[in-house]
């Protein structure tokens, strides 16, 4: 394919020579003209291991070459990938200045050219959800003319390993309900060693950043973790080789997915305790103390919308922290009980293994002094529970699906995200 590939700088001036490797005709474009000439001398316009021997036998294989010519560049071209930058503003915010640059003299070359051939549109900048679609809109031209088709495909390069990412990354993410986008970005990315995943556009922005947050928090972690280690006397190196060797739980995709708070009898009162250890040894650990504050800003948000569906008769399902156990202890669906009613709903629970009578220990120490009126809100069966209701909240229990639909109210599942929820459309007020 041909492709044109805007921006020279980190992203670009690896994707383009990767491109070339790979074996497409790449020409790549940026304002800077030191750069440009750079990789017409077959040079690296930046420091990158690889870098230089990879653009040096592209450029002399006549796979690759460079121009500040946007027009001429994409005057045959097949694909253009957009590289440039998103910095951030003084505020803090992302600037897409260059994205909508670069789309803007994209969309300026399909006007004038109505004719050409098609071009499929591939940006790689990290932009916020919504951003892509955006700027299209504001800056090129009615895609129903189907002249170019747009795909969001993310870049996962990491600096001094960026060839080696290149060529084997995670997953090559395509964001985009076009088949022609989707046929081309699948060419051009064949040569990439990953499964493919074909996602909403605006999904495939929130992936890069899911991505880079998770990976901040994980160097926070170990860093937090580091310093409590420290204080008591651990080797953390040690410490934490042996927390990675934990593959089902620790780094896999347990605990990795929307749902509920987390609740129960160990993961709470340990980090309630582990932040107590930390300030007790006048240690910093900002990650570790917002854990707690996190988890019941999350509990609080569902309150909070069945607040504002006006639902005053609930039907709670599930109220133990997680199915198949009676465990109450800091589960997040006695918070909920316990604040609704406060609020002044009526709120029925079903709990197939919930029985008052049978809870011990600091299990019925604990549900007698948050809900001591239990025995009171329990019912005996779903039915029972929903009979009346404004609506269901879904909690611990596995409800069969053919109860809630014939319940004929709407259901709030706490095990998925909020977009999920009922809207104010259900509202009874």
């Amino acid at each position: 394919m041909r492709v044109v590939v805007f921006g020279l700088g980190y992203v670009g001036s690896v994707t383009a020579a990767c491109l070339a490797e790979a074996g497409h005709h790449v020409v790549g474009v940026d304002l800077a003209r030191q750069k440009v000439l750079a990789v017409r001398r077959g040079l690296a316009p930046l420091a990158e291991p690889g870098l230089p021997d990879l653009i040096t036998r592209v450029v002399d294989a006549g796979r690759l070459t460079a121009t500040t010519d946007a027009v001429r560049a994409l005057s045959d071209a097949d694909v253009a990938v957009v590289c440039v930058g998103t910095p951030s503003a003084p505020n803090g915010s992302l600037f897409t200045g260059f994205v909508e640059e670069v789309l803007g003299q994209i969309g300026a070359f399909l006007d004038a050219h109505p004719e050409g051939r098609h071009l499929s549109v591939v940006v790689r900048s990290t932009l916020l959800p919504g951003t892509t679609e955006r700027i299209v809109a504001d800056r090129m031209p009615d895609r129903a003319g189907g002249r170019y088709s747009v795909a969001y495909c993310p870049e996962f390069l990491r600096e001094s390993s960026a060839i080696v990412d290149f060529g084997h990354p995670p997953f090559t993410i395509i964001g985009t309900d076009d088949d022609v986008a989707l046929a081309a970005v699948t060419h051009l990315f064949e040569s990439v060693a990953a499964p493919v995943r074909q996602v909403s556009i605006a999904t495939a922005e929130s992936v890069k950043y899911a991505s880079n947050a998770f990976h901040a928090v994980k160097i926070a972690f170990a860093n937090e973790m580091a310093r409590f280690a420290d204080a008591y006397d651990v080797d953390a190196d040690a410490l934490m080789a042996v927390f990675v060797e934990d593959k089902v739980l620790n780094v896999s995709a347990r605990y990795l997915r929307p749902g509920a708070s987390f609740g129960g009898s160990c993961l709470p009162k340990d980090v309630r305790a582990l932040i107590h250890a930390v300030r007790h040894a006048d240690v910093a650990a900002p990650l570790l103390e917002s854990l707690l504050p996190s988890n019941a800003s999350h509990t609080r948000r569902l309150v909070d919308h069945v607040l504002s569906l006006g639902w005053r008769r609930v039907a709670l399902l599930g109220l133990a922290f997680k199915s198949g156990t009676d465990d109450l202890r800091e589960s997040p669906y006695v918070d909920i009980a316990e604040t609704l009613t406060g609020k002044g709903v009526q709120v029925r629970i079903f709990d197939e293994v919930v029985n008052p009578a049978e809870l011990v220990g600091s299990n019925e120490s604990y549900i007698r002094l948050r809900l001591p009126h239990l025995e009171k809100l329990l019912v005996d069966s779903r039915a029972a529970a929903i009979a009346g209701a404004d609506g269901i909240i879904l909690g611990s229990d596995h409800a069969p699906q053919d109860v809630l639909l014939d319940a004929g109210v709407p259901v709030l599942d706490a095990n998925t995200p909020a977009r999920h929820w009922p809207q104010l459309a259900f509202s009874r007020i």
